[in-house]
């Protein structure tokens, strides 16, 4: 466990310097171009960066054992820090998408389209680099905070590669009957980055709450738990009453109760089957736990 607590804390230092080094290169360019483009893309790394100072203090937390006095651990919490950040891209994307709208009306905003072009282009290439190693170190081990900061990272790239695409296309256009539409293509940009954007952080949001307010998790995954415990008490003579299924953040609890097809349960049974069913869901979930109920009620039912 603690050298899951390790990786998980060297992956997001990572994505922390990371962060603090684009958002401070498009801090700069920002000011220097008053591009609305690039300033979208440093207060979306700025967000994503007040966001993993705290969370690297949470982690330890994470990894502490359930108890009576706390249940569910701490895993809510990173509930909670998900829905947190996500409203506060919400909150940045619309007021974006509100000063882009109010530039455009006063008639566009003229940047140097080659000096932006330039930026975006490296910065995506820094992005993409950092987006490797993050994604190498992911496929042996992640969380929700992790794959939340790829998606970050990941939206981050093609933010940049259309930016820089977008401000190389302006070349071509100067001296043709687009000329005037120049001064468009920084804030048209930039909202169709907020637009671009917008759809996984309410996704993640929505995910978020059902985590925070203990819901089951979503009908395929409870349908795959179910098919796991299913096969293997092939073996024994039980069969699922009930089975009920609750996941906040990264920690899983499953309780299943069972129906017998004798008056008598005998422990051992009880034990191996239990073991094997963890040993197989611990491969779909980082932390699981899973509990075999004799179902006691006289119709089996709950």
């Amino acid at each position: 466990m603690n050298s899951k607590l390790h990786f998980e804390k060297r992956i997001l230092t990572i994505s922390m310097v990371g962060s603090i080094l684009f958002m401070l290169a498009e801090g700069v360019m920002a000011y220097v171009t008053r591009s609305n483009s690039i300033l979208m893309d440093c207060l979306f790394d700025f967000a994503d960066l007040i966001m993993i100072g705290p969370f690297l203090l949470l982690i330890p937390l994470l990894y502490k054992p359930v108890t009576e006095k706390r249940p569910y651990g701490y895993s809510q919490v990173e509930s909670l820090f998900v829905i947190i950040k996500c409203c506060i891209l919400l909150v940045i994307i619309a007021q974006l998408v509100m000063y882009s709208v109010q530039v455009i009306l006063r008639g566009g905003n003229r940047v140097d389209g080659g000096l932006i072009a330039a930026f975006e282009i490296g910065l995506s290439a820094g992005c993409i680099a950092i987006y490797t190693l993050l994604r190498h170190y992911n496929k042996s081990f992640s969380s929700p905070s992790i794959k939340a900061d790829l998606y970050m990272w990941r939206m981050d790239i093609i933010s940049s590669l259309g930016v820089g695409l977008a401000f190389l296309a302006q070349g071509p256009m100067r001296g043709t009957p687009l000329a005037g539409f120049i001064p468009y293509v920084d804030p048209l940009v930039a909202i169709a980055m907020a637009l671009f954007f917008i759809v996984e952080p309410v996704k993640m949001m929505i995910g978020g709450i059902r985590d925070l307010i203990l819901f089951a998790p979503e009908e395929p995954i409870v349908e795959e738990i179910r098919q796991i415990i299913n096969r293997h008490l092939e073996n024994y003579p039980y069969t699922i009453s009930f089975l009920d299924v609750i996941q906040t953040g990264r920690k899983a609890w499953v309780e299943v109760y069972l129906k017998a097809d004798e008056d008598q349960i005998r422990i051992s049974q009880l034990q191996q089957a239990h073991g094997e069913i963890k040993r197989e869901l611990r491969q779909h979930f980082e932390q699981i736990y899973v509990e075999l109920i004799p179902d006691s009620s006289e119709a089996g039912g709950h």
